[in-house]
């Protein structure tokens, strides 16, 4: 099995550009480098999309995994963070932490751990990246959530 994935860059000025997937978005999306690489503000970069392809992925992956186990969770929010930084010389992703908060029904905690575990693991954009990827997920029951 092989899939293509295709997408367009085009530079416009400076160190910006637009991002666009022909006959799969409506509209294309506008990056610059980072701020600390002498971009503007108030754009994705290209780091950023990173991290995003991360998030977007594990999000993907587990739902499908929760719906294939007839795991009917209330809530997924995921924060993942990707730390740039010298790596033998070489600037570099160094590693991506995935943060996922999982809400379940009282008697679906420790499903819900196995199958974040299991995302993890089967997050095909994370087991691209070079640097390691590690989880610190929460499974929470509603209760805990309106607690907050």
């Amino acid at each position: 099995m092989e899939n293509t994935y295709r997408v367009t860059g085009l530079w416009t000025r400076g160190r910006n550009g637009f991002v666009s997937a022909k006959g799969i978005a409506e509209s294309a999306i506008s990056f610059s480098a980072p701020v600390e690489f002498k971009g503007e503000s108030g754009h994705w970069t290209p780091e950023h999309f990173l991290v995003a392809a991360v998030a977007s992925c594990f999000v993907v992956t587990f739902s499908a995994m929760a719906e294939a186990s007839n795991l009917n969770f209330l809530g997924l929010d995921i924060t993942v963070e990707g730390k740039l930084r010298k790596v033998d010389g070489r600037l570099g992703f160094a590693e991506m932490i995935i943060r996922p908060a999982l809400t379940v029904a009282n008697e679906d905690q420790e499903r819900g751990n196995r199958l974040l575990e299991r995302a993890e693991q089967g997050c095909l954009i994370a087991r691209s990246l070079l640097c390691p990827v590690t989880m610190e997920a929460v499974v929470r029951r509603p209760d805990e959530v309106l607690a907050q």
